[in-house]
């Protein structure tokens, strides 16, 4: 059997790159955006493409809807413009819009109805489960990839564009966060073998795990200290649940980033299948990150709640009292998993006879 090139890219996703390149021409001018509260892999996307396209002799920027994170600053340069603080008017500018790491447009908060707007390409680069509204038209969507970075990995490689070192810094940043640091289901042999690629290219190891897990501030620890106060667990259904109040993060002079990873305290507990993280946004609104282990879809779970993501991890957001909305979430969740349970047992069962 001939061995297999695990940094080929298919055909698949050649085919459904071919429509991006079209429309990604010399001379045009690109604006980038990701979802709300922009993460490692949102950011590490939007930092490599801004930096692929110019080998093409395309302009892009940056426009996110919410600021772009602290954490994440050493993926800009002088050759990386953010313009979020323009808002529409940088995406109005743009001859082509190009939307990374979203599935449905509603995730651009403040800029959704600007975009619904735009009379230009409306491109995505995504790999979520597909949604009833997405960003664009033009779709390179692969649920199958580890990360939106690894999309971006294969258009630079079917481009023939140079993966230089801030490209594969980004990249890598975006890897490595959404496998959580490669431990997550997610993590596929093509994961690991673009990684290694991106290494090759230049990126230290640990200063990219120093600089995304380990110079945390120290609100954050006491934040999580205040949030692990809250843990509740049902251990017969292997449901666990903590909540941070509104006005948390002022309080420890945080910002939203610095909530990544509370929920996987939750769900670290032995013989947990869902973990919920409730968060009070004030204004009657409360974001609620779902994580499950085995056989739970929180996608779908989430998805109840006008939410969605992926079937290990996904998110909402829910009007009402922090209280209300938790009671509620964590009675339908104990029902889901009690049905969940059923139905693997009826199952096994039929299969057993």
């Amino acid at each position: 059997m001939p061995t297999i090139n695990p940094l080929t890219v298919d055909e698949a996703r050649a085919a459904a790159i071919a429509p991006l390149v079209a429309e990604l021409r010399p001379g045009r001018r690109v604006a980038l955006s990701t979802h709300i509260n922009s993460d490692g892999d949102g950011c590490g996307a939007e930092a490599a493409l801004v930096r692929l396209l110019a080998q093409r002799g395309v302009e892009a920027w940056i426009v996110n809807p919410t600021p772009w994170p602290a954490m994440f600053d050493f993926l800009l340069g002088d050759d990386v413009r953010d313009r979020s603080a323009e808002g529409p008017a940088a995406l109005r500018e743009a001859d082509v819009l190009m939307v990374v790491d979203i599935s449905d447009v509603k995730r651009l908060g403040a800029l959704a109805d600007t975009v619904r707007s735009l009379d230009v390409p409306k491109l995505v680069v995504d790999h979520h489960v597909a949604t009833d509204e997405p960003a664009g038209t033009i779709v390179f969507a692969d649920t199958s990839a580890c990360a939106t970075g690894e999309l971006v990995y294969d258009m630079a490689v079917t481009l023939g564009l140079e993966i230089t070192e801030p490209v594969a810094r980004a990249l890598y940043a975006a890897i490595l966060t959404d496998t959580g640091g490669f431990r997550f289901s997610n993590t596929t042999p093509r994961a690991h073998a673009v990684a290694a690629r991106l290494l090759a290219a230049g990126v230290d190891p640990e200063a990219m795990y120093r600089r995304v897990y380990a110079s945390v501030p120290f609100g954050k620890l006491q934040l999580l200290r205040d949030a692990l106060e809250t843990l509740a667990v049902d251990e017969a259904l292997g449901l666990a649940w903590i909540s941070v109040p509104a006005g948390a993060l002022e309080r420890y002079a945080l910002k939203s980033e610095d909530l990544d990873g509370l929920v996987e305290h939750p769900r670290s507990i032995m013989g947990t299948r869902l973990a919920l993280f409730f968060r009070d946004l004030g204004h009657g609104k409360v974001k609620v990150s779902f994580r499950s282990t085995g056989d739970v879809d929180v996608n779908v779970f989430a998805r109840r709640y006008g939410g969605g993501g992926h079937a290990r991890a996904a998110g909402a957001l829910i009007p009402g009292r922090l209280d209300d909305v938790r009671e509620r979430v964590v009675a339908e969740a104990r029902a889901f998993l009690a049905s969940s349970r059923d139905s693997i047992a009826n199952t096994t069962a039929t299969a057993a006879d």
